[in-house]
């Protein structure tokens, strides 16, 4: 058993503000990453990827009730480096839906949440094609992109044109990665360090090669396994319209399996 022994204030009648500090960040849930893709009142989602704009609001609600925050997931990463990610929840929405924009938006901006889109810079003002079921959803454009961007929101990768990078081949695989990269950077101005395996797949080859290219993590689903688990394969929780508040309670304690870890 290990005991934590109080160390005596270097100076006598005086609060040791580096204990404290360690105490306050240790008192608050581990952080996590939610995982959202359209945010609409569309009643057709035979994918079960599209919560309602009332539904996301009473999700946010429900967070910031429990202490919690929700932030990207570059700014996620920022504070675990220095300590402080406790009590701070990933935010992203996969696919760069416009609805994004219309819909998700607002409703962060009234929570004071931050979160990471993951767009498709290869399917620009496009639709969801890729999806043989469902409706026809459209996609972000340059435009929208770039409001998302000016309102704080990260904006980071999740390929060119949502292939599953498992079964690409090589000059596939490096414009799927690589130019997708490049295409953001010119788009917004700024650098674009985060990345989405599209349907959440990876392997050794897609991780290399998203490592290689330059950016600072990438996102997948389900815990990856140990030899590519860490920074290039973050887990995420999935949250569907059907979560009420106690359902994210109980996704809450589930997350404790797939907190961000250490690098």
């Amino acid at each position: 058993m290990v005991v934590d022994v109080p160390v005596p204030s270097p100076h006598a009648g005086e609060p040791d503000r580096e204990r404290i500090g360690r105490q306050r960040r240790k008192r608050g849930p581990a952080a996590w990453i939610a995982m959202y893709h359209s945010v609409s009142d569309h009643p057709e989602d035979p994918y079960d990827i599209t919560v309602s704009p009332a539904r996301l609001d009473r999700q946010l609600a429900w967070l910031r009730r429990r202490g919690l925050r929700g932030v990207s997931v570059r700014e996620l990463l920022a504070a675990r480096a220095r300590g402080e990610e406790r009590g701070l929840v990933g935010l992203t929405f996969d696919d760069g839906y416009a609805d994004f924009v219309t819909a998700a938006l607002p409703v962060l901006g009234r929570w004071q949440c931050g979160a990471t889109v993951f767009v498709l810079p290869g399917r620009l003002d496009g639709e969801n094609d890729w999806d043989p079921l469902g409706p026809r959803k459209h996609l972000l454009g340059a435009e929208g992109i770039r409001r998302a961007a000016a309102a704080g929101i990260e904006i980071a990768s999740h390929g060119l044109t949502h292939v599953d990078l498992t079964q690409a081949g090589p000059g596939e695989l490096h414009a799927e990665v690589q130019r997708s990269r490049t295409v953001l950077a010119e788009l917004i101005d700024a650098d674009v360090q985060g990345f989405c395996y599209p349907y959440g797949r990876v392997d050794a080859q897609a991780q290399a090669a998203v490592h290689h290219a330059g950016y600072g993590y990438a996102c997948a689903i389900a815990p990856a396994p140990a030899h590519l688990a860490g920074d290039f394969a973050l887990p995420r929780l999935h949250i569907a319209q059907a979560d009420t508040p106690l359902r994210l309670e109980l996704k809450r304690r589930l997350a404790r399996g797939r907190t961000l870890g250490a690098r």
